[in-house]
């Protein structure tokens, strides 16, 4: 049976991902469109590509993590933790994010993605920020609004913007005819775009199913404010959730699987294999959970 999907961002968490979808793929369930923020445009990237769920699973199984993480050069004898502090301040970003970015390509490469050229039209959505313009950006449509051609615009490089954690990797800086726009993560504005298939504006075309890395809402708990740290930890996930669980809370909370992994660090790019199997595993767990009481 064909559906639309949309995956959260969550980072590291994102693996989850790979378990929902594969237990959609052994129900019969094939995506038509996809549609996703951060890691969930990276899910949704390689769904479009192509990709089977044990594609993808062998696939993430040999990523070399930390090699992602592409830290910055610097020819001065500066101690590594300061340098760290220097390049965040100039470059924006702890790691440059460059070797994320020649990581997608290679793997949409494998299965002949390049281009959205090289995709169904409208088969992928992937959320952005423009920071510069005070923007939502969905990707690759609102390219049009920057006098930059679709068609030949890379795959890769719209997934890198949507994963451009703001201060842990540096933010794309998009070159148009309205200038230099700073791009991050589009969890900045929308972690779960669910709204991009379902809308007042338009007819759903299938069923949709959403895959969220966050508490069902009756279930979310309360933020602890004690310090500056935590007020800035729930000033971040507030802004980052706070559009979407309004949205969600009216309508369309039946058609999402929601998978929390709170002992579960986003950025944990050191992640051990028994944790990764773990994640997938939960993932897989709560869609089958899911799926059993889901009517479309």
């Amino acid at each position: 049976m064909d559906i639309d999907g949309v995956f959260s961002g969550g980072g590291i968490k994102g693996l989850a991902l790979i378990g929902a979808y594969e237990e959609l793929e052994s129900q019969g369930f094939t995506f038509n469109r996809v549609a996703g923020t951060s890691a969930g445009s990276i899910i949704a990237g390689f769904i479009a590509a192509g990709y089977s769920s044990q594609e993808m699973k062998n696939l993430f199984s040999q990523v070399p993590y930390e090699s992602l993480l592409d830290s910055w050069k610097t020819w001065m004898p500066i101690p590594k933790q300061i340098s760290k502090w220097i390049f965040l301040y100039w470059r924006l970003g702890l790691y440059r994010g460059k070797a994320l970015e020649d990581w997608l390509r290679e793997m949409l490469g494998a299965k002949g993605i390049y281009t959205f050229a090289d995709l169904p039209k409208d088969s992928l959505k992937v959320v952005a920020s423009d920071l510069s313009n005070g923007r939502l950006l969905v990707l690759p449509d609102d390219l049009v609004q920057y006098g930059i051609p679709i068609d030949s615009f890379p795959v890769a490089r719209a997934i890198r913007m949507s994963c451009s954690i703001p201060y842990f990797f540096e933010p794309v800086k998009l070159k148009s005819l309205e200038g230099i726009s700073v791009i991050v993560d589009g969890g900045v504005l929308s972690n779960f775009p669910m709204w991009i298939f379902v809308n007042n504006e338009t007819k759903k075309k299938r069923p949709v199913v959403g895959v969220s890395l966050s508490y069902d809402l009756k279930e979310h708990p309360k933020h602890m404010i004690k310090n500056g740290i935590q007020l800035f930890n729930a000033l971040f996930e507030t802004m980052k959730e706070a559009h979407d669980s309004r949205y969600i809370s009216r309508k369309h909370e039946k058609d999402i699987v929601f998978i929390s992994a709170e002992n579960y660090v986003s950025t944990d790019f050191q992640i051990s294999e028994e944790k990764k199997d773990a994640l997938i595993k939960l993932g897989r767990m709560k869609t089958k959970e899911f799926l059993k009481t889901w009517t479309y």
